[in-house]
């Protein structure tokens, strides 16, 4: 069985993600500060399934420090990686001009420093067996913007740009590196939108609508299936055509 590593997969987003690729047969281990009792059901879905497994590893992906000994152990419990998906990240919102500037450093560590490390330290692993899978979660904002995020969209296009040079860096050693750029997705994280923002975004849509969790997990899976062996370097968008 693969290994595959979802970072933030506790919970939101990430664990629909872990959830979905743990379904189609991989094992994924989720890692996030802390496990939560909808992961724990999620483990229980995927056993009760029999195919892949969803495992947990507590770690704080902000100490960068301890990235290369969170790989060994990982490494270590779970057997050779195939797979990343850096999901884990900060939403911090706010004006530029009154933005705090220690939740600026912050936002800027753990949503590029971070995932950056991490996939050192994980491709350095796949270097040696020539081959695996890199998915960075990006979003629609690191192209088209949106008021009051503009630290936020720059952390994403910095990974869109992270994602097309590693490509080229690791293509020859048969290791693929995509992205996907999901619009405004129906989670918690967007329920602060109220009724009246949800609705704006669902008429600005081409399918008059909002992506579910569902549809980012089906692009990552895709990105992770034999159909996308040769796809590198590219960014999935899925947002219900908001930016068509």
């Amino acid at each position: 069985m693969r290994n595959i590593i979802v970072t933030g997969g506790s919970r939101g987003l990430g664990l629909g993600i872990a959830e979905r690729l743990a379904t189609d047969g991989f094992q994924v281990i989720a890692i996030a500060r802390s496990q939560t009792e909808v992961f724990d059901a999620a483990a229980q879905r995927v056993k009760a399934a029999g195919r892949g497994a969803l495992q947990f590893h507590a770690a704080d992906l902000a100490d960068i420090e301890a990235i290369p000994a969170l790989v060994k152990a990982i490494r270590k419990e779970f057997g050779a990686l195939y797979g990343l998906v850096n999901n884990a990240g900060l939403g911090t919102g706010g004006l530029l001009s009154g933005m705090n500037d220690a939740a600026m450093a912050q936002l800027l560590r753990l949503n590029i420093h971070s995932p950056i490390a991490l996939t050192k330290y994980v491709t350095r692993t796949m270097m040696t067996q020539k081959g695996g899978r890199i998915v960075n979660i990006s979003s629609i904002v690191a192209s088209n913007g949106f008021n009051a995020l503009s630290v936020y969209s720059a952390t994403k296009a910095a990974l869109v740009g992270f994602t097309k040079s590693l490509a080229r860096e690791l293509g020859p050693l048969e290791i693929t590196v995509n992205a996907v750029a999901p619009g405004f997705v129906d989670t918690e994280l967007t329920s602060g939108l109220g009724e009246a923002g949800y609705d704006k975004i669902v008429r600005r849509s081409a399918l008059r609508r909002m992506a579910e969790v569902e549809d980012v997990g089906s692009a990552v899976a895709f990105l992770f299936s034999d159909g996308a062996r040769n796809i590198t370097g590219t960014v999935v968008t899925v947002d219900a055509g908001n930016t068509a």
